[in-house]
């Protein structure tokens, strides 16, 4: 079940692609945070959602929100996908699924993660959530920052 809108979010501290560990308390009093889970590294919708995060990343770093993409690869695969398609954010690597249980996000039969965005404040309280219905669906960035306008 994915925590409720007006809640806290969900800790969690997870290794990332830059080499140093990622916590999520790290942008309370900073920034806003988007959470995106996405399936798994190398796939079409994925790739493209990543590239876009990466294009678009003057757009929401000027909206004043950090985007944490999370997947349950292992570290060395995202590294090479990150490589791969030159994206300059970087991956959190959630490869116990702990993160994508505490999301409501983990696909349990796949063992994945279904792709999801959650919305954190810079208080660390959820303000928006969106759990994509079908794999091969994703929200635009251009959607993605009008809900960030909102905060």
């Amino acid at each position: 079940m994915p925590p409720l809108v007006g809640q806290m979010a969900p800790e969690f501290t997870l290794p990332s692609t830059s080499g140093s560990d990622v916590a999520l308390q790290q942008c309370r009093g900073k920034s806003a945070v988007l959470i995106a889970f996405f399936p798994l590294a190398f796939t079409s919708v994925c790739t493209e959602e990543m590239c876009a995060f990466s294009e678009d990343s003057g757009k929401f770093e000027q909206a004043g929100v950090r985007v944490l993409p999370i997947s349950v690869d292992s570290i060395p695969t995202l590294r090479e996908f990150k490589a791969k398609e030159h994206l300059t954010v970087d991956l959190l690597s959630d490869f116990r699924r702990e993160v994508c249980r505490a999301y409501g996000t983990l696909l349990e039969d796949k063992f994945f993660s279904r792709r999801a965005y959650f919305l954190v404040d810079r208080d660390g309280i959820l303000r928006w959530s969106h759990l994509e219905a079908e794999l091969g669906h994703r929200r635009d960035d251009d959607e993605l920052l009008a809900q960030i306008a909102t905060l």
